[in-house]
C-alpha cells in the first residue's frame, strides 16, 4: 500500500468514526428527551460521552483493520487519482451556464404560478 493512500484512508477512518461518533451522541440525547429508560442511562457520564467514544473507536478500529475495507479504499483512492477535474475557466463558465438557466427556469414556473392563481381567482369570484 501506497504511504499516501495510507494516510489519506487513515484520515478518511477517522473523520468517519469521529462523524459516527457523533451521531451516536445526538442520537442518545435524543432518545433521553423521548424515551424515560434512556433518559436514565443519559444521567450516567459514562452512556452520554462514553459509549459515543467508544462506539467510534470501534468504527475506526473496524474499518482501518479489516483488509477488504482497506483494499477497497485503495481501489477507491486509485480511481480518484484518475479524475480529470476542470480548470478554473470550465468551472466559472459552467456555474454561470447553471445560474442563468435556474433564472429562466424560476421565471417560467413563477409565470405559470401566477397564471393559475389569477384564474383560480376569476373562477372562484364568478
Amino acid at each position: 500500500m501506497d504511504n499516501t493512500n495510507s494516510k489519506i484512508l487513515t484520515l478518511s477512518f477517522a473523520l468517519a468514526a469521529a462523524i459516527m461518533g457523533f451521531t451516536v451522541h445526538l442520537l442518545v440525547k435524543s432518545f433521553s428527551a423521548a424515551f424515560g429508560v434512556v433518559a436514565r442511562l443519559a444521567d450516567s457520564d459514562m452512556v452520554r460521552h462514553g459509549f459515543p467514544v467508544v462506539f467510534g473507536l470501534a468504527v475506526f478500529a473496524i474499518l482501518q483493520f479489516n483488509p477488504r475495507v482497506l483494499a477497497w479504499g485503495e481501489d477507491v483512492v486509485g480511481e480518484i487519482r484518475k479524475v480529470v477535474w476542470p480548470g478554473r475557466k470550465d468551472v466559472t463558465s459552467m456555474t454561470i451556464v447553471v445560474l442563468i438557466m435556474v433564472l429562466i427556469s424560476s421565471v417560467i414556473i413563477s409565470s405559470f404560478d401566477l397564471t393559475s392563481g389569477a384564474i383560480m381567482k376569476w373562477i372562484m369570484s364568478q
